[in-house]
């Protein structure tokens, strides 16, 4: 998980970077990608682009695995459930090398209890863990979608990794 975080990290800070240049100019993802695209630099690697993508992305798998998670009544083990999160979320965009990187971090995935002992935590139960899942992917889920527009606009929806 790591990895995955401080991927996620890099993309927060290269967006924050951008706004920090000039706040009044990047104060809107919309602005950002529409710079982006005017330049011819929303295809690269290194973009803001890119970076909103793969957040969009990631938070795409997170929503999916938690709702599959909140759904499953114990019958299926917790890789079962990422994969078929991963599957239909992250899984269409990776190329050859961010795959073989996927299946490496399978292998180091918690067991389902250890899993949703960290979600829990101390003050809660597995109940109320539940009911947060679906307040949190309804919440989420209008923003992502927006996200997906908004890229889709640019026509910068299919880029894939590598």
């Amino acid at each position: 998980m790591a990895v995955l975080r401080l991927d996620v990290q890099r993309n927060i800070e290269r967006l924050q970077d951008l706004y920090l240049l000039n706040p009044s100019k990047y104060s809107t993802l919309e602005e950002i990608l529409e710079k982006e695209v005017e330049d011819n630099t929303a295809k690269k690697v290194d973009s803001c682009a890119r970076a909103v993508l793969w957040l969009s992305r990631s938070m795409d798998f997170t929503i999916a695995l938690l709702q599959r998670l909140e759904e499953d009544s114990d019958q299926k083990c917790f890789g079962q459930l990422v994969e078929s999160a991963y599957m239909v979320t992250l899984k269409p965009w990776h190329g050859w090398i961010s795959s073989a990187a996927y299946k490496i971090a399978m292998k180091l995935i918690p067991d389902r209890k250890m899993f949703i002992s960290l979600l829990v935590g101390k003050c809660q139960d597995y109940a109320a863990l539940k009911e947060e899942i679906r307040k949190l992917a309804k919440l989420l889920q209008p923003f992502l979608d927006d996200i997906h527009a908004m890229m889709a606009k640019f026509r910068l929806d299919r880029l894939k990794s590598t």
